[in-house]
């Protein structure tokens, strides 16, 4: 008896202590649904439950936004996992190389890559706090991993709008404001950037801090969720044709297993849903596809709603889709997904390791030669994938040439790049490198071709047998020119040298080029060389500047030359040779642009180039004194027919 006893005084505070959580209703202070939460209302909850139940959570800040927005992930187990979180991980990455005895599934859920997809990151809410409350027998043998908003930039942008034309009460008729996000809307990130495809790419700072705990990972299972058009029933798993060729057997049937999960709570409420339509697994960028070629099991789950649906909107057959029936359908195939992982966590294990055993691909190796700041560029995204690589050595490779799109061969050197597909990430450079992606089905979502030889510019072999490579240890890097001489010149050849121009041109330094090919104390030159000259710079001041810029781009060769007078071509002081003059740039934006083509520019002068511009609005363009301006940028879009009326053709034409 006294033992019981015992047994109930422990217990009982137990209970007690889950039965203390806060609900995010009762920590918010409305509803769950009836609002929309903006980002520093949800990372406080998740720090109340990280406070209120640390034996079970913990939370971990990954990074930081455009705008400063904090990005966190929340790991949520039993106490017993939780103390041994660290050994887990790394038994399950001992997996990727045949090792370890990992036992516990792994699973990671994604939550608002898109911003004005918004119900994710409220169900995210209510999923943890029922995981820690009510289903906490799924975390005895497996590890949750949430990320309750990927893209806050976008949704806080979204909020802000929707607060800002809701009707009170909230209007479901769809014509209403509150159901029209404008041109800036909140699906993209700060820089209009489409975060959903840049898995593979990372271009964004989002998606480059994430991966880098992702990979810490790697999941077993991988869940993107989504939100589409206001009248389509809920989808998720399995996918639609076509799969990737390299998608395995195992890959194709969890996804059945999972998705005839889903559908016995879906039917039980009544609820519409819709599997194997629309979304495929091939395009390698995607929040599905890309934890896929990595050994998971990755799906994208998209309830009806999106941008237009507001707390609330009418659809086309009349009924009222409001903002907590989106939740409950988010949160029901989450805990669904938690459930079936915990219940398959030994086939989950099993086949992951059988997922990154040696695979006979009929590429063996990719060898890449080009320009080195290309092959540098290359080398430093896989990098970030964790995929390895080598440098040439000297001699012949044969296999199918790029170039050529049949048979040949290429001389390596040590500037060419062997990646082989014999390593823990084959199957990704497989993915990322091979010269043609099988098709089963020419119905696809989004692109069929993305090689990283095209991508990149650069001359490659695929080669059927493993080539041999350099391990990198030190990249090259150039010395440091003679601190006294007349000039010093470099090439002009690419991205990295335009930003190298920019870091000159924004310090103030001034900068020569020569329109022409020469020749100079034995070393050629090509056109378009950059010249800087201690005539044009004689303080010290610039002097130093330039030297301090220089050290940042070690991998940059730089020729110090004792004289302007050259042996072929034309002198310093020629005609020939011109001042670079920094250029004053406009980027038009608005309406009448695409937003993702005006992101992709504002993007690339600031962070990119890192070479500052003026954004204009068309609502205010006709004011724009031009006469500022020396570049103006027009970015792709659909509405110039009615914005270039005869008033703004003339005003450029004369600006021109």
């Amino acid at each position: 008896m006294k033992k019981q006893i015992l047994s109930l005084l422990f217990i009982l505070p137990l209970l007690t202590f889950s039965q203390n959580i806060q609900s995010p209703s009762e920590f918010l202070g409305y509803e769950l649904g009836t609002q929309f939460s903006r980002h520093h209302q949800v990372v406080e909850y998740y720090k109340y439950l990280a406070a209120s139940a640390a034996d079970r959570v913990q939370l971990i800040p990954y990074g930081k936004t455009n705008e400063r927005r904090p990005l966190l992930l929340a790991y949520v187990s039993s106490p017993e996992n939780m103390r041994n979180l660290e050994t887990i991980r790394q038994e399950h990455l001992q997996s990727t190389t045949g090792g370890g005895n990992a036992s516990k599934a792994i699973v990671w859920l994604s939550y608002n890559v898109h911003g004005n997809e918004s119900v994710s990151t409220e169900a995210s809410m209510q999923t943890i706090y029922e995981l820690l409350t009510s289903k906490k027998e799924y975390l005895e043998n497996t590890v949750i991993i949430i990320d309750p908003c990927i893209n806050p930039d976008g949704r806080d942008r979204y909020i802000n709008f929707y607060n800002s034309f809701k009707n009170t009460p909230y209007q479901v008729n769809p014509d209403s404001k509150e159901h029209h996000e404008g041109w800036l809307s909140g699906r993209a990130n700060h820089y209009m950037f489409d975060l959903n495809r840049d898995w593979a790419w990372l271009t964004q700072v989002e998606s480059r801090q994430r991966l880098v705990m992702y990979n810490q990972w790697l999941p077993h299972i991988h869940v993107d969720f989504h939100e589409q058009g206001v009248d389509n029933p809920y989808f998720f798993a399995p996918s639609a044709e076509p799969y990737h060729e390299v998608v395995t057997p195992f890959q194709r049937s969890f996804q059945e297993t999972l998705g005839r999960n889903h559908a016995k709570y879906f039917d039980a409420n009544g609820w519409f849903y819709f599997t194997k339509e629309r979304f495929d697994l091939f395009y390698p960028s995607y929040g599905d596809t890309y934890p896929t070629y990595n050994g998971a099991i990755g799906m994208t789950y998209e309830q009806g709603g999106s941008g237009r649906a507001g707390l609330g909107v009418k659809t086309s057959i009349g009924d009222t889709l409001t903002l907590e029936d989106r939740i409950a359908h988010h949160h029901t195939t989450g805990l669904s997904t938690i459930e079936v992982a915990s219940q398959n966590a030994t086939s989950l294990n099993e086949e992951f390791r059988k997922f990154y055993q040696p695979k006979n691909f009929k590429y063996k190796s990719y060898v890449l030669d080009g320009n080195s700041d290309h092959i540098n560029a290359l080398a430093s995204l896989l990098e970030q994938h964790k995929i390895e690589y080598g440098r040439g050595t000297n001699g012949q490779v044969k296999g199918f040439e790029y170039k050529s799109g049949k048979s040949g061969s290429m001389q390596m050197n040590s500037n060419s790049l062997v990646v082989s597909t014999n390593q823990a990430k084959g199957t990704m450079v497989k993915v990322l490198f091979e010269p043609d992606a099988a098709l089963s089905d020419s119905l696809t979502y989004d692109i069929t071709a993305w090689s990283m030889p095209y991508a990149y510019g650069l001359d490659a072999i695929a080669s059927n047998s493993i080539v041999k490579s350099v391990p990198i240890q030190n990249k090259q890097s150039y010395p440091k020119p003679a601190a006294d001489s007349y000039a010093y010149v470099t090439d002009w050849n690419s991205m990295e040298d335009a930003r190298f121009l920019a870091q000159l041109l924004n310090a103030g330094i001034k900068v020569r080029t020569s329109h022409l090919p020469f020749t100079l104390e034995g070393n050629t030159f090509n056109r378009g060389s950059l010249i800087i000259t201690r005539a044009d710079n004689p303080d010290s001041a610039s002097m130093n500047r330039f030297f301090e810029i220089i050290s940042e781009f070690p991998q940059k060769e730089f020729t110090s030359v004792s004289t302007g007078f050259v042996d072929k071509g034309k002198d310093f002081g020629s005609s020939e040779v011109k001042m670079i003059n920094p250029a004053k740039i406009a980027v038009l934006s608005g309406e009448p642009t695409s937003s993702l083509s005006f992101g992709e520019v504002w993007h690339f002068f600031e962070q990119q180039l890192n070479y500052p511009l003026t954004v204009l609005d068309a609502d205010y363009f006709r004011r724009v004194d031009l006469s500022e301006y020396d570049v103006l940028v027009l970015p792709n879009g659909r509405g110039y027919r009615s914005f270039l009326d005869e008033g703004v053709l003339s005003k450029i034409k004369g600006w021109v």
